[in-house]
């Protein structure tokens, strides 16, 4: 993670605070996807994955949730290794499923006044090295989730105000498998 990027970040929400102005919701992502198989781990490799998957979205929710307006929805995009950890990416399933148990943490610290809902992802933005048509096989929908998908599911989150504390998993039924 660029420190210039989260100070940038820091700096525009105090700016917003001072002004005064409150947000409706705030979805959090970030994400880096390296490949890092059992014994190639090192220090460095490990805390730079750890920053930018959980470090980095544990802070954005810190400083964005005073800014949120009552009854807002923090949300949280996560990945569906939470339920089946990647193996060749076991450093990035770790640093996500420590995200997916911030999920209902802050729901309950920031209750009532905010709520928090995760997002477990599949294959609705596979990276660029996935064979397509191969995930999509093995999804009960027979296809690969879209951009779409995810703004539904957010937008569902968003407009539900009995939901906090969860994570929605979408991946179009792989997990059931």
């Amino acid at each position: 993670m660029d420190p210039e990027l989260g100070s940038q970040m820091m700096a525009d929400l105090a700016g917003l605070e001072s002004a005064g102005i409150s947000l409706a919701g705030a979805v959090i992502v970030a994400g880096t996807f390296p490949e890092q198989p059992f014994g190639a781990w090192t220090m460095e490799e490990l805390q730079n994955t750890w920053c930018l998957n959980l470090s980095f979205p544990m802070l954005c929710a810190q400083a964005v949730a005073p800014l949120l307006a009552d009854g807002s929805c923090l949300q949280f995009l996560l990945d569906t290794s939470i339920h089946r950890p990647f193996l060749k990416r076991l450093p990035y399933s770790a640093s996500k499923s420590g995200l997916a148990t911030l999920v209902p943490g802050l729901a309950k610290l920031l209750a009532p006044r905010l709520r928090v809902v995760g997002h477990a992802l599949g294959t609705a933005l596979p990276d660029e090295t996935s064979d397509p048509e191969w995930l999509a096989s093995l999804s009960f929908l027979k296809r690969n989730g879209s951009p779409a998908d995810v703004a539904r599911s957010l937008r569902f989150a968003g407009d539900s105000p009995y939901l906090t504390g969860e994570i929605i998993t979408l991946d179009g039924g792989r997990g059931r498998s």
